[in-house]
C-alpha cells in the first residue's frame, strides 16, 4: 500500500491547518480588543513630572499629633528635637516616582510647581501602613532579658531582628509593638521644589552628591567620553570610610539612569605639595 495522501485526505489537512490559523487570529484579535488601553501619562508644564531629577525641601508630620518625625531643614530639625550631628541636611535629590521617597508622597509630586510650597496630605495606608492588632504581642519579662533586652515603657528596642516599641510593663510579661510607631497615621508633607534638574552633568553630580555626604559634588571632575563617564574623585576622600560602597553606589545609579553609558570609571590624582 503506497505511504503517498490521497488528494482528498491532504484538502483536509490544509483546511484543518488553515481552521487553526484563523482561531488564533481570531483570538488575538478579542485579546487586543478585550485589553484596556493605557491611560495616557499627564504632562505638567512648569511642574513636576514622573522621572525628573529635583531637589526637594520637605518636612513630614504625622496629622494627629504634629509631630514632626523628618525634615531637610537643620533649622526645622532642631526646632522639633529630632537634629542628628550624624546627618547632613539640606534639598535632597529625588528622581520622581523612584521610591526616593515615601511612596504616597512619591506619587503625589508630579504636578507640583517649581519653587512653591505645597502641603501634601498622604493617608495611611500608603505611608507607613494601617496598625495590625496582631503585631502587638506580649512576651514574658525573663525571655526579653535572657536576649539581654532591658525593657521600659516607650522603649524602641530591636527583638529578633524586629524593630518594636514597648508598650506596658508589669507582671512578668512586657507587650511591645512591633508596628510601625506612625503606622495608622495620616502623614502631612511640606515641600518645594528648589531646583529641577535637567543637564546632565548636573545630574550626575546629583547623584554623586546623594552617596557622597557632606561633599560638594563640584569637587569631583565629571567627564563623559563616548560610552564611558570618567569620575575624579577628590584628594581628600581617597581614604574615607566606606568609599568604595559608595563609588560603586554612583556607579550603578548612573548606569541605571544614563542607558547610553556602558561604564563608569574612576581616578585618582596625587599633585605635588
Amino acid at each position: 500500500m503506497s505511504d503517498e495522501k490521497k488528494p482528498e485526505a491532504l484538502e483536509e489537512e490544509e483546511k484543518a491547518e488553515e481552521q487553526e490559523v484563523e482561531a488564533a487570529e481570531q483570538a488575538q484579535g478579542e485579546a487586543a480588543e478585550a485589553k484596556e488601553p493605557e491611560e495616557e501619562e499627564v504632562h505638567y508644564e512648569n511642574a513636576v513630572n514622573k522621572g525628573d531629577f529635583i531637589m526637594l525641601e520637605m518636612t513630614g508630620t504625622a496629622e494627629e499629633t504634629g509631630e514632626v518625625f523628618e525634615t531637610t531643614s537643620e533649622e526645622a530639625a532642631r526646632e522639633h528635637g529630632i537634629h542628628s550631628e550624624e546627618r547632613t541636611y539640606g534639598p535632597r535629590l529625588v528622581i520622581v516616582g523612584d521610591g526616593f521617597v515615601l511612596r504616597g508622597l512619591d506619587s503625589r509630586l508630579p504636578g507640583t510647581p517649581f519653587d512653591e510650597e505645597k502641603e501634601i496630605e498622604v493617608p495611611a495606608g500608603e505611608a507607613f501602613g494601617e496598625r495590625n492588632p496582631a503585631n502587638v504581642q506580649t512576651i514574658p519579662y525573663r525571655v526579653l532579658r535572657s536576649k539581654g533586652v532591658n525593657p521600659a515603657v516607650g522603649a524602641e528596642l530591636e527583638i529578633d531582628g524586629r524593630p518594636a516599641v514597648v508598650r506596658s510593663v508589669g507582671a512578668g510579661r512586657v507587650q511591645v509593638d512591633y508596628n510601625h510607631p506612625l503606622a495608622g497615621r495620616k502623614i502631612l508633607y511640606k515641600v518645594k521644589v528648589t531646583e529641577h534638574i535637567t543637564d546632565d552633568k548636573k545630574k550626575y553630580e546629583a547623584l554623586i552628591g546623594r552617596r557622597f555626604l557632606g561633599i560638594e559634588a563640584g569637587e569631583f571632575e565629571v567627564k563623559k567620553t563616548k560610552k564611558k563617564l570618567r569620575v575624579g574623585v577628590p584628594e581628600k576622600i581617597f581614604f574615607g570610610e566606606n568609599i568604595q560602597i559608595a563609588k560603586r553606589g554612583v556607579a550603578l545609579d548612573i548606569l541605571k539612569y544614563f542607558p547610553d553609558l556602558d561604564e563608569v570609571e574612576y581616578y585618582e590624582t596625587v599633585k605635588r605639595s
